[in-house]
């Protein structure tokens, strides 16, 4: 997997042919058939008795030669998985930049981020429309449109306007952020109206059935039942704290004061405001604590699997939540067959399964780059600097607190500062005194939401608790924010 991993590295910096990389994959092939004559266990035993003579020393060899063609033929796979998302076929760039109007049908890809005066979208894009052809395709386009009408997840609409090219910003690399997405058209401000199915040709209407339909379905009803439960917490919890107890517990950021993210993003806290794997293994927690006292451990295990699933589409599925998302299943798939976890396993095999779905988050998604270091730290250096601060008393969890975050900033360090030019001082002291809020903020402000659909009265008592934690952890950001 790690071959595979670099392989699709390389081909994402080097301009590697797929031919070529084919090419080494069929070699790799007959070498592996030719030169892999011991099988399965018996290979690794001989290896380890073998002292590399006579005709046990030559199989040994040849399993040698064997293993090291499955590795290049791994690492070809993942140069030729890049190179086959890059050639993949694109028809809308041809009308970018253009003058004229062209018209899409298709439908909402995503949950539209409302902002104070418009609103954004992904648009899955079915048909292209002229007077006097039709062409059928399978690509997005980034819009952004008035506040008003409000569109949801799902939405078939049909829209009329301009498409353009992405383009970088000074200090950004917008069209490789867009592109890790499949996004390489915008669209501002277009003509947009409602329709069904029905309004599109046979073809599109044959391919919406079955599986996309029970997509959009399921994940419709999903994100009705997200906005009925940040309703609830907004009418528990009094703002600017709810709109930073949606964004603990759903990822949802588009209600916090502007002023106070810039103070989480100086402060180095805004991982806070993302869902991430200390989130999603919160929840994991609380499904199966609350699980055990309804059903036994084998039901319980596919309900909390159901539920890390559930919590993953309701957050957008960012790739750390993702990584986070089959990590966590990974686990209670091992503690249900009392196996041994290996954590680098895990997220190896995590990685290697998303960057197989999507090539491009290896290199072009940031977020993903970041959880991912985060994570090493936290499997490789937390031992090691527990052991040095092993006489240091431990005091509500700060002392973990305090070396989980320098081990997971360190090994994010040369991202960060790669990408951002710098990095916060300030954050290592604001995580050790924010962190052990975080559970008790997603708890309380989750039944605050629960509660508050039964009796808004009761979702209020609770709500109080879970806004003195925010609160808490907005005075903290404060704070550091004034230094």
């Amino acid at each position: 997997m790690i071959s595979f991993i670099l392989g699709v590295a390389s081909g994402s910096f080097f301009d590697i042919s797929e031919e070529l990389a084919l090419i080494i994959i069929i070699i790799c092939l007959i070498v592996i058939i030719v030169f892999y004559p011991i099988r399965g266990r018996g290979a690794l035993r001989a290896l380890a008795a073998s002292n590399g003579a006579g005709r046990r020393g030559s199989r040994i060899l040849n399993f040698k030669y064997a293993f090291l063609a499955f590795l290049i033929l791994a690492f070809s796979a993942g140069v030729m998985r890049f190179d086959i998302s890059e050639s993949s076929t694109k028809v809308l760039v041809n009308f970018n930049d253009n003058n004229g109007n062209i018209q899409l049908l298709g439908h909402i890809n995503d949950e539209p981020q409302r902002l104070i005066d418009k609103q954004r979208f992904i648009f899955k894009v079915k048909e292209i429309r002229a007077s006097d052809y039709t062409i059928f395709t399978n690509e997005k386009v980034l819009i952004t449109a008035n506040l008003y009408p409000e569109f949801q997840y799902g939405d078939f609409i049909s829209m009329e306007g301009k498409l353009q090219s992405p383009k970088n910003f000074d200090d950004f690399n917008y069209i490789n952020y867009l592109a890790k997405d499949g996004i390489f058209s915008l669209s501002y401000y277009p003509e947009i109206k409602k329709i069904t199915q029905k309004d599109f040709s046979f073809a599109f209407g044959g391919s919406t059935r079955g599986g996309e339909n029970l997509k959009i379905s399921l994940f419709k009803n999903i994100f009705r039942i997200k906005k009925v439960f940040e309703e609830s917490i907004e009418k528990s919890i009094s703002e600017p704290n709810a709109a930073l107890i949606k964004g603990i517990l759903l990822g949802s950021r588009q209600d916090i004061p502007q002023d106070l993210k810039e103070a989480f993003n100086k402060t180095g806290t805004t991982h806070i405001l993302a869902i991430s794997g200390y989130n999603i293994t919160i929840v994991s927690l609380y499904i199966s604590f609350l699980l055990m006292f309804f059903m036994r451990r084998q039901k319980a295990f596919w309900f909390t699997v159901l539920g890390i699933f559930f919590f993953t589409i309701l957050t957008g599925a960012s790739a750390s939540v993702v990584r986070a998302a089959i990590m966590g299943i990974l686990v209670l798939l091992a503690y249900r067959e009392g196996r041994f976890y290996s954590m680098t396993n895990s997220l190896v095999f995590a990685g290697a399964a998303m960057i197989a779905l999507n090539p491009k988050i290896l290199r072009f998604d940031i977020g993903f780059q970041l959880s991912f270091l985060a994570t090493t730290g936290l499997i490789y250096l937390v031992p090691i600097i527990k052991e040095r601060l092993e006489r240091v008393p431990e005091f509500w969890n700060f002392k973990e607190n305090f070396i989980a975050t320098v081990s997971a900033q360190l090994m994010v360090l040369p991202v960060v500062l790669y990408n951002f030019g710098s990095f916060s001082l300030l954050s290592l002291p604001a995580n050790v005194l924010i962190l052990p809020a975080v559970p008790l903020t997603m708890f309380f402000g989750f039944l605050a939401g629960v509660f508050g659909l039964i009796w808004s009265r009761l979702g209020q008592i609770i709500g109080l608790i879970a806004w003195l934690f925010a609160e808490y952890e907005i005075l903290i950001v404060k704070l550091f924010n004034a230094f």
